[in-house]
């Protein structure tokens, strides 16, 4: 086990002053990190499985248009949310994503700090540019292990042994990367290098292509923590995941980051929702650019979501600060969406808030 790290501050920010302004706009944001990332880093960070992204995610929330209720006595808003016992200031995680140092030194280490600052989630890669087993001393707050099954049964215990020493209270089983994908970036796939022919076929995979629903039981067997499986978009996956011992399902796309042509999950959640029948914890991601989102999501059946890119481009813009103004404007976006739509707390967020209206932009 590694010692915990001493944090410096953020690029640019004096000891002792106030957050960073970081632009609000996403689309700013999202070009303001990129200037500040290596060419070869913004272009990881973005890169889905077509090419240009078509950010189908994003638009599909949209779709989903509000129907606010009024003659509600909203003075007092909560945005509290409740998940495996313990309150969060927002229902509202911060996503495993791969390689935080390509945004800032402090990588991981920051991105914990700050969710431990807003009371909120952060899922640790496990591709993280930090060692894993020294993230959640350096945040001090609550981080959950991301979980790809590696293909010897000797060394998950060992993963999972090492995920519960460090300090993490969840495991989050990965699902749909059985192979590596086809990643079109212009017109090349793969452009680190690897050669598709290999990469993308079960027999050359680095990942395991021979996980199944008993693979989540033998995991679930193995901990007390919540296990969750994370790459659910079918209802009847998220059944078998519950009936293998998960306590939590992620509907995720994966950012788009996977395959051509997948359903994004704002589209789905609600089915999934239905389907595990309040049996489970039901989280999503995928696109989740606003307060408003989260609220979307919380009407058609999530009891959280997680927020991915959008994090890593406030690190490479503002730093720990950054992560942490984030998440406190989604906060207040969520608190500002739940006060215009009669809902006094997130308990309150029902479907009949919501009518679909397909978004054209």
């Amino acid at each position: 086990m590694s010692g915990t790290p001493e944090g410096d501050a953020a690029p640019g920010v004096a000891a002792g002053a106030g957050p960073p302004s970081i632009p609000w706009d996403m689309g700013e944001l999202e070009a303001s990190a990129r200037a500040c990332l290596t060419p070869d880093a913004a272009v990881y960070y973005e890169a889905t499985a077509t090419y240009p992204p078509t950010h189908e995610n994003q638009r599909a929330w949209r779709s989903w248009r509000f129907v606010p209720r009024f003659g509600v006595d909203v003075r007092a808003v909560s945005t509290e949310a409740q998940i495996f016992g313990a309150t969060l200031a927002a229902p509202v995680l911060l996503a495993p994503c791969a390689f935080a140092e390509y945004a800032h030194p402090d990588g991981e280490w920051a991105i914990a700090r700050a969710a431990a600052r807003t009371d909120s989630v952060y899922v640790v890669s496990s591709a993280s540019s930090k060692p894993a087993d020294t993230v959640p001393r350096a945040g001090g707050g609550r981080c959950w292990f991301q979980l790809y099954v590696p293909r010897d049964g000797g060394e998950v215990v060992r993963v999972v042994r090492r995920a519960e020493d460090a300090g993490f209270q969840a495991i989050v089983v990965t699902v749909d990367a059985p192979v590596g994908a086809l990643r079109h970036v212009g017109y090349v796939p793969n452009p680190s290098g690897q050669d598709p022919f290999t990469h993308g076929r079960s027999s050359g995979s680095p990942l395991n292509p021979g996980v199944t629903w008993d693979t989540i039981g033998e995991v679930a067997g193995l901990t007390s923590l919540p296990v969750l499986v994370k790459g659910i978009l079918h209802p009847d996956d998220a059944r078998r995941a519950t009936d293998h011992g998960a306590r939590g399902v992620v509907v995720s796309n994966h950012g788009a980051r996977q395959l051509d042509g997948v359903v994004p999950t704002a589209l789905v959640i609600e089915e999934i929702a239905a389907a595990v029948g309040g049996r489970t914890a039901v989280l999503v991601d995928g696109g989740i650019r606003s307060g408003r989102d989260v609220l979307r999501a919380l009407c058609l059946g999530a009891h959280a979501v997680l927020v991915g890119r959008p994090h890593l481009w406030a690190l490479a813009a503002g730093g720990e600060d950054g992560v942490d103004l984030l998440l406190r404007r989604l906060k207040l976006e969520l608190e500002n969406a739940m006060a215009l739509t009669g809902c006094p707390s997130v308990a309150d967020a029902h479907r009949d808030l919501l009518r679909y209206h397909r978004s054209a932009d």
